[in-house]
Formats: C-alpha cells, sequence, structure tokens
C-alpha cells in the first residue's frame, strides 16, 4: 500500500478510544473529498413492480450491528490483525450498516420474492425477522482484497426458532485509493447479499 493512498487514524487529544466513529480530527472548514462513495444493489426491483402482502407475511430486514472500528463514514483498510487504517480523500456517502441493508433488502426482493420491509417503518414487527453482524465492510490491504462478512440470524416465522449463518465475499482490488475500492466492496457485498437471499429463500421453501 502506497504511502499516499492511505492515511493511519491518529488519536486527537488522547481520545483513541472514540477516533473511528467521531471525526474529531477533521477541522471545520476542511476540504471535502472530491466524491462520496456508495454501494448499489447488482439485482435491482425493475420499476412498476408490485409486491402486497400483510405485515405478518413480511421480511423485516434490520439493520445490522456494526462494530465501531468501521462503523465510520470512512473506507475502512485492516493492514494487520489489530489495526486499522483509512483511504484518503474518501468517504461513503452513507454508513456501511445502512448501505448493505439497503443492497440486502433489495437483493432479497428480487431473487426470494418476499415482501420485504424496514423494521425502522413500522412500530409493530409482526413478519419473520432477518438481523445480523457487519462484522467486515472494507478492504485487506496485506491480500489486497475487499472483504464483506456478514453473520445473519432468520427467526422463523412463528418467532420459536432462530437460524444463523455466515457469509463472506472477497474480490481482488488492485489499487487502495478512493476510484477503486468502492466498486470492488460494492461487488463483495452483492455477492454476501445474493447468498443470504438464497438461503432464506430456500427455509422459506422448507
Amino acid at each position: 500500500m502506497g504511502q499516499h493512498a492511505v492515511r493511519r487514524i491518529i488519536p486527537c487529544l488522547g481520545l483513541a478510544a472514540v477516533i473511528v466513529t467521531l471525526p474529531a480530527c477533521v477541522r471545520i472548514g476542511a476540504k471535502p473529498p472530491e466524491r462520496l462513495l456508495t454501494i448499489s444493489s447488482a439485482a435491482p426491483a425493475p420499476a412498476g413492480e408490485m409486491l402486497s402482502g400483510t405485515t405478518g407475511d413480511a421480511l423485516f430486514v434490520d439493520m445490522p450491528v456494526v462494530p465501531r472500528a468501521i462503523a465510520t463514514l470512512r473506507v475502512a483498510v485492516r493492514d494487520s490483525n489489530n489495526s486499522f487504517a483509512y483511504v484518503k480523500d474518501a468517504l461513503w456517502a452513507d454508513t456501511p450498516g445502512r448501505q448493505f441493508q439497503g443492497v440486502l433488502a433489495e437483493t432479497i426482493r428480487t431473487r426470494a420474492g418476499r415482501l420485504v420491509l424496514d423494521p425502522g417503518q413500522y412500530l409493530a414487527r409482526r413478519g419473520q425477522m432477518l438481523e445480523g453482524n457487519l462484522l467486515e465492510f472494507g478492504i485487506d490491504a496485506i491480500n489486497r482484497r475487499a472483504v464483506v462478512t456478514y453473520d445473519a440470524s432468520l427467526m422463523s416465522m412463528d418467532g420459536q426458532s432462530v437460524k444463523r449463518q455466515r457469509f463472506s465475499a472477497s474480490v481482488p482490488v488492485a489499487t487502495i485509493d478512493a476510484e477503486s475500492v468502492a466498486p470492488a466492496i460494492s461487488k463483495a457485498a452483492n455477492q454476501v447479499a445474493e447468498s443470504v437471499a438464497d438461503w432464506v429463500k430456500a427455509q422459506s421453501a422448507g
């Protein structure tokens, strides 16, 4: 990794415990990045398509729990087992958890044919729940790969049992810079989402 592509996270005022999630090192009026990065679903629902059903039949896809090390608008780069850096001049347009939730919900809708709802938009959760932990969402600098790992927990329709499975995907990235990382992470996220969607469909059929 070139010295110009990645900057290490440096504690400000000794607040090392919160530096990952708070922009304490960013000066007010600092020059913004040239672009904000996003991921997008490789299987978007076609315009005009309508799915209907009751909330009891719906699948609620919750926003995943994300470790503090990657729960940031910075693009996380793991450069050792215990160390993270971030990509220079690159920021996510939204948090990794929120972005992955959107890709996951869209992919399940198109691949599994399920009515998918956001729990944050409904007071009552009477349908099936998909929750999970987004363990990795960034760049593995040692192996030069984008990595996305998601621990999924799917509750049965009657709410009496839960099935849990881990899904992970990695995609090569030639250069760790603002232009290259988002497409690779997006591709890995879509591979994970597709595997989760097929798993959800199989569990529903069973």
